[in-house]
């Protein structure tokens, strides 16, 4: 597994440097959708990293946000997410990063998030813990959601569907001492695992999404479920990742109540 992980991070690394290289630069803006947006990066770091993929691991499959997935029954899934904040990169607003994930018989085994403004690399083997930079990190001791910071995301689709989590937003508000916004789902699992923000929750997401940052929760003894309770695997459309203590809570919180379930 440790080939596995280091080619990981190596992938990451390198789409990070093209993330670095092209921000100061004039770089092409494409909308996909009214608030959707691609640009040339996402596609050089996809192109990037599905050529290495291809080129060490071609039995393998590929799942990657921007091209059709490439399944040939292979034993092996890589899950990317070339440019995780899309929208954050294209107003060069510092807060992106790029995911990559490693799947066997539907288990995600391997798991990177890369910020590289910041220069910080979190990573996690399944079974082996979860690290920052190389250090082991774990999610808060932080027990109420009134003592809480928490993070969420909205959908593509917000300004035309009910089902567009601003309900939830406002009660966590109400309930949390304060909730960020800030535009990488990937990013935002990392910082649950490292302690920084105490929950995360998200719906209407991908598998590149979340993979990664979803392992790196469980291994820094985190919670992971759907925002309904439900087991959680990549392939669902929502998320709830807590430090686990303010779990039962939050679910709570989430379905409109006040107290734990």
């Amino acid at each position: 597994m440790d080939e596995i992980l280091d080619f990981a991070i190596l992938c990451a690394r390198e789409a990070g440097e093209i993330q670095r290289r092209y921000l100061s630069r004039n770089f092409e803006v494409i909308h996909k959708g009214e608030i959707n947006l691609l640009t040339e990066v996402d596609l050089a770091c996809e192109e990037r990293i599905i050529c290495l993929i291809e080129r060490y691991f071609p039995n393998d499959d590929i799942v990657s946000e921007e091209k059709r997935a490439n399944l040939k029954g292979g034993q092996g899934r890589w899950i990317v997410d070339p440019l995780d904040g899309t929208t954050n990169y294209a107003h060069r607003y510092p807060f992106f990063s790029t995911s990559i994930a490693y799947e066997v018989k539907g288990e995600v085994i391997v798991g990177v998030v890369y910020s590289p403004i910041l220069d910080e690399l979190f990573f996690a083997e399944k079974g082996k813990g979860a690290y920052m930079n190389g250090e082991k990190i774990r999610v808060s001791k932080i027990e109420k959601v009134s003592d809480s910071l928490l993070s969420t995301g909205f959908p593509y689709d917000l300004r035309t569907s009910k089902n567009n989590n601003i309900d939830h937003f406002i009660r966590c508000l109400l309930k949390a001492q304060a909730v960020r916004r800030d535009g990488s789902a990937a990013l935002n699992l990392a910082y649950v695992a490292c302690g920084r923000f105490e929950g995360h929750w998200e719906l209407k997401l991908n598998p590149w999404d979340m993979a990664a940052g979803y392992l790196l929760v469980v291994e820094a003894g985190g919670t992971v479920t759907t925002m309904a309770g439900k087991e959680f695997t990549i392939y669902e459309d929502s998320i709830l990742a807590t430090n686990g203590l303010i779990h039962r809570e939050m679910l709570s919180v989430l379905g409109g109540g006040d107290e734990g379930v």
